[in-house]
C-alpha cells in the first residue's frame, strides 16, 4: 500500500511566500518598465547592495545576493555592459573584484528608490500594522527553522 501523503499546496505558507516572490518580482520589473528603466530586479538588488557600501568583493555580492559565483559574474557583465557598475581589482589581491556603481548606476538608484519606496506600501496597504507584525515575526521563525535544519 502507498503511504505517501497527498500535499495541498495552497495551504502551505511556503508555497505562499514563493508565489508572493514571485508576483513581487513581476510587478517591480513591470514597474521598472512603466519608468523607462532598461533594468532587471537581480540588477536592483545589486544596485541597492552597492549603494550602501560601495567597493565590495564580487564574491561577497554574490553571497548577499543568494546568487554562484557564475551568475554572479554573468549579472556584472551584464550591468557593466549596461554602464550600471565598474568591475576593479583589489589594490592588495588582484585575485579579487570590487565592483563600483558608475555615476549612471548612482543616478538610476536614485530613480528607482521612490518606485520601490511606493510599491511596498502599495503592496501591504491592506494590512493593519498589527497584521505586517504578525507575518514578519512568523517569517522569521520559518527563516530561523530552516536554518536549524540546514545546520544539522
Amino acid at each position: 500500500m502507498n503511504n505517501t501523503k497527498v500535499i495541498d499546496l495552497n495551504a502551505h505558507a511556503l508555497s505562499w511566500v514563493g508565489k508572493i516572490h514571485y508576483d513581487f518580482g513581476f510587478l517591480v520589473q513591470k514597474a521598472f518598465q512603466e519608468n523607462g528603466l532598461d533594468l532587471s530586479k537581480e540588477q536592483w538588488s545589486v544596485l541597492k547592495r552597492l549603494n550602501v557600501n560601495d567597493g565590495q568583493p564580487q564574491n561577497d555580492l554574490a553571497f548577499i545576493t543568494h546568487r554562484d559565483k557564475t551568475s554572479m559574474t554573468r549579472l556584472v557583465n551584464t550591468m557593466e555592459s549596461k554602464g550600471l557598475v565598474v568591475r576593479k581589482s583589489d589594490e592588495n589581491d588582484r585575485r579579487v573584484n570590487r565592483i563600483f556603481l558608475t555615476d549612471y548606476g548612482k543616478e538610476v538608484v536614485e530613480k528607482v528608490q521612490p518606485i520601490m519606496y511606493d510599491l511596498i506600501p502599495a503592496v501591504q496597504d491592506t494590512l493593519s500594522e498589527e497584521e505586517i507584525e504578525t507575518l514578519i515575526t512568523a517569517l522569521k521563525k520559518i527563516r530561523e527553522k530552516i536554518s536549524d535544519i540546514a545546520e544539522d
